[in-house]
């Protein structure tokens, strides 16, 4: 038996990941289906992302080429990395540059992908992950299981266990204890690495604009703080224009988490001035842009494959994702492959080789349910099949991973099919044979099948129930056609659309946000009052917000200090803008507008014009602001995660609480 089926077994016998499983699963599909529902054109937004992906990969070195010159006009490095080897060396070259002995890293899937951890620590350069769950991961010495939730196989009792052993704290299975214990540990490490590493959500050609997308907080502390910033990109994560990254980030946080929009979405352009950072000199920053195998999947039958958004959403959906988990999905030399799921089954083998991975794709039911969740409308299903015939971006045989028995077994069935009347002699005689048996016929001898799935019991031939089959008048509907446009016409919903002011405050409540809509003149004594009742004195504060003036609040007993400090525990900063849609806050950083205000205190406390609510985000994206600050992030609601079983805690990395002032400004 191969380590593959040895591991499936393990798997589907372990009970307390057959429940994280299930957990994980029927919260996220019906979050993400309920995500989709306040979207008017899920399916016109699909078919375009679609096109615009197929668009990007067909056009590559052109998107490529136009992207590394923005970046670069915009002040940072870009590197190179036609290999995995070669992207670890540009990393260590930068760290040794440095002196580097600690980097912070926030979730980066591409940097699994080329084991940048275990070449770090060959260097005494240790890397910490920040992101909660690839944290409890990394104390276990295991990879991610998911996309997006890494510990989705452990249980409450397993991170209360391993907390307890590997940070001495007290037993606990309490998740806000946990958790609060992770964000202290990972403050101390954000305020004294001397590089933070990054993922790549998105590049956008048009601006060399680069996304992060997170929930906790983390992905802004690794870029922001570190006096060097380090950015991995897969090559083939562009799109054309902020317009399309709009579109994109409509679909991305309701595919993966089921959110309008995560908590926090980065642009970030180029470094940012020293008086809006924690640091006194200019930050360095670094794009890695990685192939390592992308250019020789771009030319092959699974091209599709990098269209992918890494939502997760395939894993969710997919039975057998369900039963095993990501670390049951085993190369040839037992190794955990560094994608799981319906799409980890495809880009695995198309990196790392048919040879390696291919047999990943007989774990596929090929029933649809990844691609129906797909957001950009991936044939995984068309690609998993090819592989089993053995295209891929390297050739090999046909029927990988596939037994003999069964391959002999398909060959004659095969032969049946293209003979129509043998088919159906076939179907007969096969029905008449399953009568004296049961329901279902285990062989799991011969192909294991029976293990885990049932072999029905044949049908009739479709012509044979067809001839039975009596013609249905159409009177016995019940209705006539005449009456169907008006039974339409009473399902129409009529929507009032409420004020965009009336719509922020709502979608900012159901994120955890709290809104005070208060006139002008109000704003200081508001502002004191709200401080004080909070048992706070001191505050972090941009040099200038709108409508208020600063001195009002010193003469209020509340000193205001420009300059970070971790211990202050309130930020106050203005916003760009507001979208009514989702909730968001746009907020943007330049000279005497420290992004770190809006991140470091536990408490943030904003304040927008009533006259900057905007509908949406393509709106926001239009503005100049957003398109020339070094960086700009979106803020929905206070930082959160759900890494442990699933289970929503409020205050991560980011603040805990979020205020929004809205000011009268007519």
């Amino acid at each position: 038996m191969s380590l593959f089926k040895e591991k499936i077994r393990e798997k589907i016998a372990d009970n307390a990941l057959q429940a994280a499983l299930d957990g994980n699963a029927e919260r996220r599909v019906r979050s993400r289906i309920n995500a989709f529902a306040s979207l008017p054109d899920p399916r016109e937004r699909r078919q375009k992302a679609h096109a615009i992906r197929a668009d990007v990969i067909a056009n590559l070195d052109d998107y490529l080429e136009r992207f590394m010159a923005k970046v670069q006009e915009n002040g940072m490095q870009v590197h190179r990395a036609t290999t995995g080897n070669e992207a670890v060396k540009i990393i260590l070259g930068i760290a040794h540059d440095h002196n580097a002995r600690l980097i912070a890293k926030s979730k980066s899937m591409a940097s699994e992908e080329i084991g940048l951890n275990h070449a770090l620590d060959a260097e005494g350069i240790h890397a910490v992950e920040t992101d909660l769950g690839e944290y409890i991961v990394q104390l276990r010495g295991e990879r991610p299981s998911h996309i997006i939730t890494p510990a989705v196989h452990l249980r409450r009792h397993e991170v209360a266990q391993l907390f307890t052993e590997k940070l001495g704290i007290p037993y606990t299975e309490d998740i806000p204890t946990l958790t609060a214990t992770a964000r202290s540990i990972m403050r101390e490490i954000f305020l004294s690495a001397d590089i933070g590493l990054s993922g790549v959500n998105f590049g956008v050609a048009e601006t060399g604009t680069i996304s992060i997308v997170t929930n906790e907080g983390n992905g802004r502390m690794v870029t922001t703080l570190p006096p060097v910033h380090i950015a991995l990109m897969g090559m083939e994560r562009l799109l054309p224009t902020l317009d399309d990254l709009a579109l994109f980030l409509s679909l991305l946080p309701r595919s993966a988490t089921g959110q309008k929009l995560s908590v926090y979405t980065q642009l970030i352009h180029g470094p940012e001035d020293p008086s809006s950072s924690f640091r006194s000199v200019l930050q360095e920053k670094h794009l890695i842009i990685l192939d390592n195998g992308r250019s020789r999947l771009r030319v092959s039958p699974l091209r599709e494959s990098l269209y992918c958004i890494r939502c997760g959403a395939c894993l969710n959906a997919c039975p057998i994702f369900r039963e095993i988990g990501g670390h049951g999905y085993l190369g040839t030399d037992g190794s955990i492959a560094p994608y799981s799921g319906p799409i980890g089954s495809v880009v695995s083998p198309g990196l790392f080789g048919l040879e390696q991975f291919g047999h990943l794709a007989q774990a596929s039911t090929l029933c649809g349910a990844c691609k129906d969740a797909c957001p950009v409308d991936i044939d995984l299903p068309g690609m998993l099949s090819r592989i089993r015939a053995g295209q891929g971006s390297q050739k090999g045989p046909e029927g990988i991973g596939i037994p003999s028995p069964v391959k002999v077994g398909l060959r004659g069935f095969k032969w049946i099919t293209i003979h129509p009347k043998l088919f159906s002699a076939g179907q007969q005689i096969l029905g008449w044979l399953a009568l004296p048996f049961p329901t279902y016929i285990r062989i799991p001898a011969i192909t294991g099948w029976g293990y885990s799935r049932d072999f029905p019991r044949p049908v009739k031939p479709f012509r044979a129930r067809w001839q039975k089959l009596e013609q249905v008048e159409s009177a016995d509907i019940g209705i006539s056609t005449n009456e169907i446009p008006g039974l339409l016409d009473k399902q129409v919903a009529v929507t009032s659309f409420k004020p965009l002011t009336e719509q922020f405050i709502d979608e900012l409540e159901l994120v955890g946000g709290h809104a005070y809509q208060i006139k002008s003149d109000e704003l200081p004594t508001r502002l004191v009052d709200f401080i004080k009742s909070r048992s706070i004195d001191r505050v972090q504060a941009w040099d200038k917000i709108p409508r208020l003036d600063l001195a009002r609040l010193a003469e209020g007993g509340i000193r205001v200090d420009h300059a970070a400090d971790p211990s202050i525990k309130a930020g106050i900063t203005s916003a760009l803008a507001a979208l009514a849609d989702t909730g968001t806050l746009v907020v943007t950083c330049g000279e005497g507008f420290p992004m770190n205000a809006s991140l470091l205190p536990e408490i943030h406390i904003a304040v927008i014009q009533i006259s900057h609510i905007l509908p949406s985000l393509p709106d926001a994206f239009r503005l100049a602001e957003v398109r020339n600050s070094p960086a700009t992030v979106l803020i929905t609601g206070p930082s959160r995660t759900a890494d442990i079983e699933m289970t929503l805690t409020i205050g991560v990395h980011g603040p805990k609480e979020l205020h929004v002032f809205i000011v009268d400004d007519s």
